[in-house]
């Protein structure tokens, strides 16, 4: 059991594009600087974990999503980071562009996914979600 107090709530997405491609960022700081992850960041003080997402997405990949049902959540070191599934809101802009802590982002199908550095168990959650990229 672990003590939500010690840890700093984040908040990741799990987006796909209409062919079924995943959304990546390619991190600019760290934790894992230089490799690729969902988007997503701190839980702002005052804010839930929809409206977190929303922001944290937007800040990174300047997509526009609604976030849907929690994926899961994975504990790494003082971060406790909920994954929401996420659809793209229809106004969204069709290709991500980095901002803010994002040096890229990109939607990646399967093949790309698996050729890409990736953070530690990122491939091992997104499986065990059924989360991976669809093509």
């Amino acid at each position: 059991m672990t003590d939500s107090s010690r840890h700093v709530a984040c908040v990741g997405g799990i987006v796909y594009d209409p062919v079924g491609r995943l959304l990546l960022v390619r991190r600019a700081n760290d934790p894992g600087r230089g490799l690729w992850s969902v988007p997503g960041g701190r839980v702002e003080p005052g804010e839930d974990d929809h409206t977190a997402v929303v922001r944290e997405l937007f800040e990174e990949t300047g997509l526009t999503v609604r976030p849907g049902a929690l994926a899961g959540v994975v504990v790494r070191g003082p971060f406790h980071i909920a994954d929401y599934h996420c659809e793209l809101a229809p106004s969204s802009i069709a290709v991500p562009r980095p901002g803010d802590d994002a040096a890229d982002a990109r939607f990646v199908d399967l093949a790309a996914f698996a050729r890409l550095p990736l953070v530690d168990g990122l491939t091992e959650v997104l499986r065990g979600w059924d989360a991976l990229p669809r093509s």
